[in-house]
């Protein structure tokens, strides 16, 4: 009686063991479905992919906003809507504008871009940032950038900050639009909404750049 006990106990423990695996093996292949109305479909998985890894950062920290996150695709065209407004509850996105990249990450090669975490390089540098504080500047009201990822460390140290630039434009064009030092730049109609947003919230909202 003892031995078929032991053996019922090992199979319960067994067959517990086999839906913690398939449960895990469910979340590690979560996707989330972004549409592809807005930009092609390669556009909108690279997007879906970088939502999971900044719901991951979010959870891991509850300094963070766990409602919106800022995403950029410097891939985009910088005449084309590039920076995203992102709802984390509802996976989709609910705002998108122009946004300028550094000067210094021009390459000679058209629609190719670099980057770099380098003081002075005017360059853009990717990855995950959170959302600082808010200072009067050479281009008014703007927020302090804090850079959480060895290629973005140094984004404090150089000034690299979210702010407005009347020369940035509003609509869509086929051209490229003005550059930055280094900075995520947008035009003042689109920062007016941004702004909104990054005031109401009692937490730092991540903003992630990639390529």
């Amino acid at each position: 009686m003892r031995k078929i006990l032991l053996y019922l106990l090992f199979l319960i423990l067994v067959l517990f063991g086999l839906k913690i695996l398939l449960h895990t093996s469910k979340e590690k292949v979560k996707t989330i479905r972004i549409s592809t109305s807005i930009f092609d479909k390669k556009a909108a998985q690279k997007l879906s992919k970088r939502v999971i890894e900044v719901k991951k950062l979010i959870g891991s920290d509850s300094k963070y906003d766990n409602k919106i996150a800022f995403f950029i695709d410097m891939r985009i065209s910088s005449g084309k809507n590039r920076f995203f407004v992102y709802d984390l509850k509802k996976d989709k996105i609910m705002d998108r504008g122009l946004v300028a990249h550094g000067s210094g990450s021009e390459t000679e090669f058209e629609g190719e871009l670099k980057f770099s975490n380098v003081n002075n390089s005017l360059c853009t540098a990717l990855g995950k940032y959170y959302i600082g504080y808010s200072y009067n500047g050479d281009f008014g009201k703007a927020y302090k950038l804090y850079g959480l990822d060895k290629t973005n460390d140094n984004a404090f140290l150089r000034s690299i900050v979210l702010h407005k630039y009347s020369k940035v434009p509003y609509e869509e064009q086929d051209n490229p639009i003005c550059l930055s030092y280094g900075c995520p730049m947008v035009s003042e109609k689109y920062y007016k909404r941004i702004e909104k947003l990054i005031d109401a919230s009692d937490k730092n909202i991540v903003l992630d750049i990639y390529y």
